[in-house]
């Protein structure tokens, strides 16, 4: 199974591997950046990838895989969607869609710095489109990609101090069972649509399971807050993923 390496990719993931550990199966998880993941998808070194983003944010990607071997989506692991958000703290009225911080009054406030995620992420290119697209750039805030923990310390560390920041992000995301995250308005809509995330598997595999095993895979469905409650659990409380997705699937009866 193909796995997109960011941390609720990794804890979705483990949800699925544990559900396919139960059928009986032996799972090996692959940890790719996004295309990367899409790639080994389509050449057939992973069977299945969790979990693309889809008509939105991965679409492009699937489309690509495609053009060699059909895909199967099954499930609704969640309906992620693309934000810009701002710490609670920071006045609604004063900022409450993205033109808004251009405004002198909160260029004053706001850190100049965005910190993002890799660049292959949705997030990503729907972030650098709002750079230009708002006069961003022009009025001096600077976009830069990163690893995930870049993106989320920069965050942290900015509401441990109870800075204005942005923090180009996504539901589902751990920060979000932590702390309150205003959404800002896109009234552009460069940020995307709400998308489902699926599990997709390569036509060509679906001999490897009975049609009660893909019932029982299509029929998995979690949530935004669901997948944000386990992924803090493993990445800010250390509790280990396979476990904590183990124990939550049991308690839901699940497996």
């Amino acid at each position: 199974m193909g796995v997109t390496d960011l941390s609720f990719h990794r804890t979705t993931a483990s949800l699925v591997a544990n559900v396919l550990q139960s059928m009986g199966f032996e799972v090996e998880r692959i940890f790719s950046p996004h295309q990367d993941n899409f790639a080994k998808l389509k050449t057939g070194e992973v069977d299945m990838l969790s979990s693309a983003w889809l008509p939105s944010s991965h679409g492009i990607y699937k489309s690509d895989v495609e053009e060699v071997e059909p895909l199967i989506e099954l499930g609704l692991h969640y309906e992620p969607y693309a934000l810009w958000g701002v710490p609670d703290y920071v006045p609604k009225d004063v900022v409450s869609e993205v033109a808004d911080l251009v405004k002198p009054e909160v260029i004053e406030k706001m850190s100049p710095k965005i910190q993002g995620i890799n660049p292959g992420a949705g997030i990503t290119r729907f972030s650098i489109k709002m750079m230009k697209e708002y006069g961003l750039s022009d009025a001096g805030y600077q976009f830069f990609t990163g690893t995930e923990e870049d993106c989320f310390s920069a965050f942290e560390n900015a509401v441990a101090n109870k800075e204005w920041v942005v923090v180009p992000l996504w539901k589902p995301q751990f920060l979000h069972y932590r702390y309150d995250i205003r959404e800002i308005k896109d009234p552009k809509g460069l940020l995307g649509i709400v998308d489902r995330a699926v599990l997709l598997l390569r036509e060509d595999k679906k001999s490897l399971f009975t049609s009660e095993q893909l019932q029982k895979l299509d029929s998995l469905k979690f949530s935004n807050d669901i997948i944000a409650e386990l992924d803090y659990k493993v990445c800010r409380e250390g509790k280990p993923q396979d476990e904590v997705t183990h124990d939550w699937l049991v308690e839901q009866g699940i497996i």
